[in-house]
């Protein structure tokens, strides 16, 4: 157990070696900083004024926000089985899972973290310990920094052919023991700290207390399911054990794919990074001479007047005839203002190279709608690369999802919606489901406010004309939020119509016997 133990801490080593060969290290904290608007870090220069300009963080911000700006929903259909019950089932259990692991809150940190630090990941795991009330244990989701984590192979990003991966966790050594003891380790005093200091935003005071905990995860050759164990330097906390799952229970993600690397480029990459400070530098340089040579300088003869004073009223003493004591005022040049439009210059390239420029940002005139909607269309485009990446992310993490699902529930009593509207419990075995033959459709569309009143007001127009003739249709095609009790009046109309149905032969029948009545008296 101890050769496996160095040998992990060694695996590790090797992955820090190699971060540090790519400036991992420094790069993130770097541009950590830049976005924070901490861009003036480690200048010693107390005269000099230091204003920050930060327009990094508001192209980050943007390109962010146009990403998530779609919403997610899943869809899973299985490609053999005709019974659409357990693919509604599996759908309404994967969405139940993003919402309580608030996968979409946690996708934006992912791509926010992606942007400035070139990638990001999401771990999952299986808790035991959480009791839901339909059966033990939850999936609960991690957000991992590209820091934290170590591909066996390192010139590949594809996740699910790497012989190991290792994730990086750091905790407080009181933390660690009580984890450890909860998990039957019993020589809880072999866990010590230790001395790495390579992560983002560590106090050095705290050094001495932390502990380096590392979880490594492979394949085992005969079975192919995932193996993991936790160590640390010293201490082997939790042995090698066999989870059952097929995938690596981790999805990953690039801003900008870098060739023969796991790493991808940040979208705050160093030519914007050396941008921003010389904007920063120039406008410093700006200030320094406003407020110095803003305002006029005062120039006297000093073998005629003894000492100047501004007091208002003040007297000043002068040698000899006062009439030849004169002061003159001295205002310096302005300076230059192609320097302050070479500022802004500045701002403006950057910005459209990272594909933030004004109309995307909506700093334009709204003289004409559609000319602007559809020249931010046009700037949103280079962003697809980037689009789907993050739909291939969230579409990984809906097949991890299930397949620790498969290992994991077992029997387990969930929430199924009737047509009524109304929940209900069922049961459902979802070790009985052939998870091989689904086909794993996520849907991603625009969620925006905007979008969703166009689609009622869409709905009203076709109804309005006639195109959509059935009452059923039109309020199945209104989001759930804009109408109240929605699938009780689809209900009641469904209920209604049976009922007409129904009703039909027998006015038919009635209808025959009067005309037969007629017929006889005649």
């Amino acid at each position: 157990m101890n050769n496996m133990v160095a040998k992990i801490w060694n695996e590790y080593q090797k992955g820090v070696a190699y971060n540090t060969a790519h400036s991992l290290y420094d790069t993130v904290k770097r541009n950590e900083n830049f976005y924070l608007g901490k861009q003036w870090e480690g200048l010693n220069a107390p005269d000099l004024e230091k204003p920050v300009l930060n327009f990094l963080k508001r192209c980050v911000d943007y390109e962010v926000s146009v990403l998530i700006s779609n919403d997610i929903g899943v869809d899973i259909r299985s490609f053999y089985n005709e019974n659409d019950e357990y693919d509604e089932k599996l759908t309404r259990e994967t969405e139940r899972v993003f919402e309580r692991c608030s996968i979409r809150n946690l996708s934006r940190d992912v791509l926010r973290n992606a942007a400035i630090d070139g990638d990001s990941a999401l771990f999952f795991r299986f808790d035991t310990e959480i009791d839901n009330g339909f059966g033990g244990g939850e999936i609960t989701a991690e957000l991992v920094d590209n820091t934290n984590i170590i591909f066996g192979n390192p010139c590949s990003v594809a996740v699910q052919e790497q012989p190991y991966i290792i994730i990086v966790r750091r905790r407080s050594l009181e933390s660690v023991r009580e984890y450890a003891a909860r998990r039957g380790m019993e020589n809880i005093e072999s866990i010590m700290p230790d001395n790495e200091r390579l992560y983002f935003n560590e106090e050095n005071e705290l050094n001495s207390e932390l502990c380096t905990v590392l979880m490594k995860l492979w394949k085992d050759k005969e079975t192919g399911h995932i193996m993991f164990c936790e160590s640390t330097r010293e201490a082997m906390i939790v042995p090698p054990t066999e989870t059952g799952y097929e995938l690596y229970p981790i999805c990953y993600v690039n801003w900008e794919k870098v060739k023969n690397s796991y790493h991808g480029q940040a979208l705050i990459n160093q030519g914007a990074v050396q941008n921003q400070i010389y904007v920063n530098t120039l406008w410093a340089l700006f200030m320094i001479h406003q407020k110095k040579l803003a305002f006029p300088k005062t120039f006297y003869d000093a073998t005629k007047i003894d000492r100047w004073t501004n007091k208002v009223g003040a007297a000043i003493g002068v040698i000899g005839n006062p009439n030849e004591a004169i002061a003159a005022s001295f205002r310096a040049p302005d300076f230059s203002s192609q320097a302050m439009e070479l500022v802004e210059k500045t701002i403006a390239y950057t910005k459209e190279f990272l594909g933030a420029t004004d109309a995307a940002l909506g700093n334009v005139e709204p003289d004409n709608a559609s000319a602007i909607i559809a020249l931010q269309q046009a700037t949103a485009a280079p962003l697809e690369i980037q689009r789907r990446s993050y739909y291939q992310f969230m579409e990984d993490a809906v097949r991890i999802i299930l397949d620790i699902i498969r290992c994991e529930y077992g029997l387990r009593t969930v929430l199924v919606k009737g047509e009524d509207g109304k929940r209900r419990r069922e049961t459902m075995d979802f070790n009985a489901i052939d998870y091989d033959a689904l086909d794993v459709h996520v849907e991603i569309g625009a969620s925006s406010y905007w979008s969703e009143l166009m689609q009622v007001q869409t709905a009203d127009n076709l109804f309005q004309k006639g195109i959509i003739s059935d009452a059923i249709s039109y309020l199945e095609s209104i989001p759930d939020k804009h109408l109240m009790n929605k699938n009780k009046l689809i209900a009641d109309l469904k209920a209604k119509k049976e009922d007409e149905k129904a009703a039909l032969p027998q006015a038919d029948e009635r209808q025959t016997k009067n005309m037969l009545g007629s017929l006889m008296k005649m």
